[in-house]
């Protein structure tokens, strides 16, 4: 198939879709939509990048389009779970720019923002509704929405919701739809517990993968700059003095580094903004539109952007913090060399972060080149001269070792599933207690908040001084221990957003 009227798709879809310009599907287009308009259950492996929202989107619409239904209230005909705020408003926006020529009602209901407008929205019935699964149970346990006669139910980045600690919420999600339901799952990879998880929910599914598990965008050029944590800062202010470093997404392991960074470019005179879980929905709209609109030149981001920012014209990614899990390594760089453009990923590597480049290049199948700030090849210091590898089960736990809570997950989590699912439970548990960093999650506890490794079993030496040094530590407040104690006493629940 080479053209979208090949696909037999309504007429007005194909109206909007020339209105914007498309004419030939991506590979996962042209797979998926086929299999899709039959109404068959779907497990599509695609990179980001790849065209995976319009896959979806338009055999929903030509659905809608074909079968047409007043709307019922309290009730959508498709549901579509997104791992983020972001990703999320960008769904609905694709759907309604496809749909325009269709009298198609869509929602979008996220944490961060008021939940009165969204119930009154939900009240009328919707025809799409488009979720981060915390504020939809959330709708769900306020009876705001009745999922029973959903008809299509669809799950997007469907790995990183696991990363994320959503799998209880998606669980009670499914629990509440009908029996009979397409169902869409679409992932960027494919680990273990993704194929656990389709087994348990697809009905004889078609299977399309449109690129290898865990492979980088081939137009993306990367290279590693060698560089220990005091000096990556200022090394980052004398990359962005070239000029061709025009548009950068900079990742960070935290969300307090990736505020540290943008500080830093500020007061190097370079316009910088920081998004991360902690900065309100209207923050996160505002430098992600200073970001588009070319007025802010570098986005200090954490994982949250990795999948749920789509931004033309990036012209470089820098990791300045390796991510501890390969796969995110994929989907950071792939913010870059979009729709056909190229790209530049260059990641800076400390003694302790050669563990994960290792893991990276194993899992993406290539040796990425080490240079300095100019571009000349360095050699690589050996495999024994620093580095150690991750602690026994890091790698599948992304951000449930020592990187405090993922982002957008505070807000986006219902308020009784926030403890049970996030970080803390996954913690690393110093000295055989319950970690305190983690247990307070958002709260006021530095280890948490910033995502560092709480010192303990598997993460290095004890805290000088014992565990009441590491309380101390902890505290931030003078030395003043919270209440509870270190071995597992619950101390104040964290705060809720």
């Amino acid at each position: 198939m080479t053209t979208f009227s090949e696909l037999n798709l309504a007429a007005p879809i194909l109206k909007a879709l020339a209105a914007e310009g498309y004419e030939t599907p991506t590979p996962i287009q042209a797979q998926a939509i086929p299999p899709l308009l039959a109404g068959s259950d779907l497990l599509g492996i695609a990179q980001t990048g790849t065209g995976k929202t319009a896959a979806f989107a338009l055999p929903i619409l030509d659905r809608l389009a074909r079968d047409r239904r007043p709307l019922r209230p309290r009730t959508c005909r498709a549901l579509i779970l997104s791992p983020t705020r972001e990703l999320a408003g960008q769904i609905a926006d694709s759907i309604r720019a496809y749909g325009r020529n269709l009298r198609v009602a869509v929602s979008v209901v996220v944490g961060g923002v008021s939940i009165g407008p969204q119930a009154r929205a939900l009240q009328q019935g919707v025809d799409v509704l488009v979720a981060t699964p915390g504020r939809l149970v959330d709708h769900m346990s306020s009876r705001n929405i009745d999922l029973r006669q959903t008809e299509v139910f669809v799950l997007d980045e469907a790995d990183q919701m696991l990363d994320l600690g959503f799998i209880h919420a998606i669980r009670r999600i499914v629990g509440a739809l009908p029996e009979r339901r397409q169902n869409l799952f679409f992932s960027a990879t494919m680990p273990t517990a993704i194929g656990a998880l389709a087994g348990e929910l697809l009905t004889d599914p078609v299977r399309v993968a449109v690129t290898p598990v865990a492979t980088t965008a081939e137009r993306v050029e990367q290279r590693i700059i060698l560089a220990e944590g005091a000096e990556k800062r200022s090394l980052l202010v004398k990359l962005m003095q070239d000029p061709s470093l025009s548009r950068i997404l900079v990742f960070t392991r935290t969300k307090h580094g990736a505020d540290k960074v943008a500080r830093h470019l500020e007061s190097a005179g370079i316009e910088a903004a920081a998004i991360h879980g902690n900065k309100s929905q209207p923050q996160r709209e505002k430098a992600l539109a200073g970001f588009r609109a070319g007025r802010t030149r570098a986005l200090v981001a954490t994982d949250i952007a990795a999948r749920g920012i789509d931004v033309d014209g990036v012209s470089h990614v820098i990791n300045f913090d390796l991510p501890n899990v390969p796969e995110s390594y994929v989907h950071r760089i792939g913010r870059t060399a979009r729709a056909g453009a190229a790209g530049i990923a260059i990641s800076f590597c400390d003694r302790e972060e050669r563990a994960y480049l290792r893991d990276i290049e194993k899992v993406t199948r290539q040796t990425i080149p080490t240079t300095d700030i100019e571009g000349n090849p360095v050699e690589r210091p050996s495999a024994s001269a620093g580095g150690r590898p991750p602690a026994k089960g890091q790698r599948q736990n992304n951000g449930h070792r020592g990187q405090g809570r993922p982002d957008g997950f505070r807000s986006d989590q219902p308020r009784g599933d926030q403890a049970r699912q996030g970080q803390g439970r996954n913690a690393a548990k110093p000295h055989g207690g319950r970690d305190m960093a983690a247990r307070d999650g958002q709260g006021r506890h530095a280890a948490a908040r910033d995502g560092q490794r709480p010192q303990g079993r598997g993460h290095g030496a004890p805290a000088p001084g014992g565990p009441a040094a590491l309380v101390r530590e902890s505290a931030g407040h003078g030395g003043k221990p919270h209440r509870g104690n270190w071995r597992g006493g619950r101390g104040r629940s964290a705060p809720q957003a």
